[in-house]
């Protein structure tokens, strides 16, 4: 439990092939990826917990604030289980986000399991295509379910803010970068906290607009705009919340490629409450 204070951000990095456990950007899938680590999707933040006299953790994503989740669904073909999710901590209750890191016999590598029973594993042993995580029975311990844990250092402030996503490119180079396919749009619900970071948890009773596209500089902006016209965007800081129990966690990165009603939380900059967000140097070594 140690590897896991509470807190801290922390990456889990596959035994067998060594890829990171990857919070995916349509904001649904998990699974490992091999050239991200110093991406804030390959970033997990470390809640602890007390359930039935012993301590748990709930991970959630630096990248879009959702929980590390079991789903009662199959695998896809080609993995083992069940599916491993992005999920919420809502009123569902904590069961579907709740893991205990127990060893694994082997030094340096966990266990992860879930309040089921079932293990987290990797897939696609001998085929790699099979990247997706799923949950395993626990008598089914092989490798494939060892994880290392790293930990990721704060840094001292957010990054820098992403530029604006181009929605459109035009001429001769516009035919070889990549456009969404699509303008996605999707309901964004908003409070504002306090100072000390507090806000209505009800997310039923906030105030909501249309959002198009996923800049998080143009959500930052239109944000602002609908709390206040009297603050400047860059005191704005946008924080999403997966489930009413979860916590709010500051984006630093564009949008999922989804349409789903997001909900933020407006923090203002130079607050307690904004003092008190934590942020992942995913580029320390």
């Amino acid at each position: 439990m140690q590897k896991f204070p509470d807190g801290a951000h922390v990456r889990l990095r596959s035994r067998v092939h060594g890829g990171y456990l990857h919070a995916d950007e349509d904001g649904a899938g998990v699974s490992l990826r091999w050239l991200r680590r110093r991406s804030a999707n390959a970033a997990w933040r470390v809640q602890r917990i007390q359930h039935d006299g012993t301590t748990c953790v709930l991970l959630h994503s630096a990248a879009y604030g959702r929980y590390l989740a079991a789903s009662p669904d199959p695998a896809p073909p080609g993995h083992r289980g069940l599916c491993v999710v992005q999920g919420a901590y809502g009123e569902e209750g904590v069961d579907p986000v709740l893991w205990k890191p127990i060893g694994s016999g082997h030094a340096g590598y966990v266990l992860l399991r879930h309040v089921s029973y079932r293990l987290l594993r990797a897939n696609g042993r001998y085929r790699l295509w099979h990247a997706g995580v799923s949950l395993d029975d626990f008598d089914n311990q092989s490798t494939m379910m060892h994880w290392k844990v790293e930990f990721i250092p704060p840094r001292p402030g957010p990054p820098a803010l992403v530029p604006p996503t181009q929605s459109h490119r035009e001429g001769f180079r516009g035919l070889f970068l990549r456009q969404e396919p699509v303008m996605l749009q999707r309901t964004i619900r908003y409070v504002q906290a306090d100072n000390q970071g507090n806000f209505n948890l009800n997310s039923n009773e906030w105030a909501t607009f249309q959002f198009h596209g996923r800049s998080l500089f143009n959500l930052r902006w239109e944000v602002a705009t609908h709390v206040g016209p009297a603050l400047f965007f860059f005191r704005v800081i946008v924080c999403v919340r997966a489930g009413r129990y979860g916590q709010p966690t500051p984006l630093v990165i564009d949008l999922p490629r989804n349409g789903e009603t997001l909900d933020v939380i407006a923090v203002i900059a130079d607050t307690p409450a904004a003092a008190a967000l934590r942020y992942p140097n995913v580029d320390a070594h």
